[in-house]
């Protein structure tokens, strides 16, 4: 076992990203990919001369690391994982090593619902007040890679429990905690416990300088904190109860106060609608006070962000129906906020990879909104089981393309054909992007 020595496990962007910092900082470094790597990370990989491999792991090379670099995709009961753990190796994130190399303030958020919302609606604002910040972890151009090429004074995090799982020293400055719900079970042996323990990584290591915001409605992230020592400064937000100091709505406005200085701003004035933006808008707003942003910085962000690609966007009006893009609502949960915040009937796409779902949350919604159900999946059972009874109509098909046609021919003036597919999108298409853009593209071509 050679200390200088580091394994990374995955060459996408996160494994590729930790490789050329891993180098930058001097280790022999060689990466072991089990499946095809995208020319654009092969290429980055030769132009920084980093040895790897692809279709392939070979034991004896990883085994002798001092390190391993896992992507935050590779489960722990994965063969080459177990290998690893037998062999005792320190298995660590890309998040956790590239925070060895940068002294910038980290903003981190986290939840099962709306991170990516918030993390980009933060580094929006943050680039608002002219902040030097870059934006990494579950979106955009990976934190490790960032820290090698860039310089910046904050980094937004967008960390899932997957990251969380291989983080150990790192600290956030900030901590954003959204909620917590049933998601990803099938990584976490069918056990909510689990994956909840994986979410609460994110207070690991913070003292009485670092802050915590959190929503205090959600009863999972109450219980939780009952049980532990939180060493942070608590910044609940509650669209029920008056939070002082944090952030709560009140007679259609929300508020924040930090500090005794409150600042107000009505709920039509927000540009994320929905209920569940007021909570992404609270969060944002705490984090916007605690960074000492000044207000009318935080009011023109909090009106003037457009949103996150494939969450509720809008796509096309067509002969009085409007097509919504919610692509990126892979649980039960999304698609609960996404259903709650239609206000005319909808022509439900739903279907996928399913994660351990438990549909009845949905039931109420469905029955109340729904009067069409497209399942798009290779497995269907389960969703038809759920709502076949309820949903006065529903089809089951095998393509986005035959998903849209569908939908154009039942969808009525006034509808809303809504892509909120509560499920993975890996039986059929590369990822949640690729399912969004293929909705894209078929409803444009209508």
């Amino acid at each position: 076992m050679d200390n200088k020595r580091i394994v990374v496990l995955g060459a996408g962007e996160s494994g590729t990203g930790a490789a050329i910092l891993a180098t930058q900082q001097g280790f022999a470094v060689f990466v072991s990919d089990s499946g095809v790597i995208k020319p654009k990370y092969r290429e980055l990989l030769d132009k920084h001369l980093i040895l790897y491999e692809a279709g392939n792991h070979s034991m004896d090379l990883i085994l002798s690391a001092g390190e391993i670099i896992k992507s935050p995709g590779i489960p722990d009961n994965s063969p080459v994982m177990q290998a690893i753990l037998r062999a005792k190796i320190p298995v660590i994130s890309e998040i956790e090593f590239a925070s060895r190399y940068t002294q910038a303030k980290k903003i981190c958020i986290t939840g099962s619902n709306g991170k990516t919302t918030t993390t980009s609606l933060i580094y929006y604002m943050m680039r608002q007040a002219g902040m030097n910040v870059g934006m990494a972890g579950n979106v955009g151009k990976s934190f490790a890679l960032q820290v090698a090429e860039e310089n910046f004074d904050y980094y937004v995090l967008e960390l899932s429990s997957f990251q969380l799982e291989g983080m150990h020293r790192f600290k956030a400055d900030i901590a954003i905690l959204l909620n917590i719900t049933p998601d990803h079970l099938d990584r976490y042996d069918h056990s909510f416990q689990k994956y909840i323990n994986a979410k609460m990584r994110i207070l690991q290591n913070m003292t009485k300088e670092e802050y915590f915001i959190f929503c205090s409605d959600d009863e999972i992230t109450i219980r939780e904190l009952e049980n532990i020592v939180l060493a942070a400064q608590s910044l609940p937000f509650s669209a029920k109860t008056i939070q002082s100091p944090g952030a709560w709505m009140e007679n259609n406005r929300i508020h924040v106060d930090f500090r005794d200085d409150l600042f107000s701003m009505p709920l039509t004035d927000l540009s994320l609608k929905g209920r569940h933006n007021v909570y992404n808008s609270m969060a944002a707003g705490i984090a916007g006070r605690v960074l000492d942003i000044r207000k009318e910085d935080i009011r023109t962000a909090l009106s003037t962000f457009s949103g996150v690609e494939h969450r509720l966007e809008r796509v096309l009006k067509i002969r009085d129906v409007v097509y919504i893009n919610d692509s990126k609502a892979t649980n039960v949960n999304s698609t609960w906020y996404a259903l709650e915040s239609m206000e005319t009937p909808v022509v439900w796409i739903a279907g996928g990879t399913d994660k351990g779902n438990d549909y009845n949350e949905l039931l109420h919604l469905v029955k109340d909104k729904v009067h069409a159900l497209i399942c798009l999946g290779a497995d269907n059972s389960k969703l038809i089981k759920a709502f076949g009874g309820i949903v006065p109509w529903h089809v089951e098909v095998k393509s986005m393309a035959d998903a849209v046609k569908e939908a154009y021919c039942v969808a009525r003036a006034g509808d809303t054909v809504l892509l909120s597919p509560a499920c993975a999108s890996f039986d059929l298409f590369n990822n949640y992007e690729d399912r969004g853009k293929q909705f894209k593209q078929y409803v444009r071509e209508l």
